[in-house]
């Protein structure tokens, strides 16, 4: 079987469960939601990043973004759609990239839609405070915001084939990008900018001057991404069904 049958199969699946729109819908609504707080925010700050104040909210909506790549795999290997799946599609290579394909696309958009509409609504609430952001910033902001969702919901999906449960993997990265990043992060100096949420995050911020840029930050979350990726493709295949 061709790749594009497999894909719109996946797609279907996706499409016709309603926790895993739940999930995208709460990426919108959880990151626009924080951003139009965080617009109305106190920024005496002198160190305040009009940028970041306005996509502030993908700290939230990463959660959710987690949620849908975790929920997307996890789901059909306990289910027990996983046995009619390798039927269906014997090469399980190709119906575990599909499966990403299809976590991946729709996360984008999402992310991308997101954060151009949490930009908008913080930008409202920032008013004269966001006048020095740069067309180009914002568009990078925007744009890298999306990716940075994007490539989470991805991590996800690998660890959660990996792991073979959606809970160990929630288990695994929520505490991860709400506790170790910045409790032990901070301590932890250097190394921690190279964690998955904190070096994408960058892309986000209008100035930095830590050792990753915007564009280096998310290509240190996509290896992160792609070594979960390898990693759950290696169980897809080795493993029993």
């Amino acid at each position: 079987m061709s790749f594009a049958p497999v894909l719109r199969a996946e797609w279907l699946k996706i499409r016709t469960l309603r926790s895993l729109w739940g999930a995208l819908l709460a990426v919108f609504a959880a990151t626009t939601a924080f951003s139009a707080v965080a617009g109305v925010s106190e920024t005496s700050d002198p160190e305040f990043d009009p940028l970041f104040m306005a996509l502030s909210g993908a700290a939230p909506g990463q959660i959710a973004a987690i949620s849908f790549g975790a929920l997307a795999v996890s789901s059909e290997l306990h289910s027990g759609g996983f046995r009619p799946a390798l039927a269906a599609v014997p090469q399980r290579g190709r119906w575990f990239a599909a499966k990403v394909t299809a976590v991946a696309v729709p996360a984008l958009l999402v992310g991308l839609i997101t954060a151009f509409a949490a930009l908008v609504v913080a930008r409202a609430g920032l008013g004269d405070a966001a006048s020095g952001l740069s067309a180009g910033e914002q568009v990078r902001g925007v744009v890298g915001c999306g990716i940075y969702l994007m490539l989470m919901a991805s991590l996800a999906a690998g660890l959660a084939a990996l792991l073979r449960s959606g809970v160990a993997t929630l288990s695994l990265l929520i505490p991860l990008v709400l506790v170790v990043s910045f409790v032990v992060g901070d301590a932890a100096g250097t190394v921690a900018d190279f964690l998955p949420d904190r070096a994408g995050q960058v892309v986000l911020h209008q100035t930095y001057d830590g050792t990753l840029g915007p564009w280096s930050g998310l290509a240190v979350t996509a290896l992160w991404t792609a070594a979960a990726l390898a990693a759950g493709a290696w169980s897809v295949r080795r493993r029993d069904a």
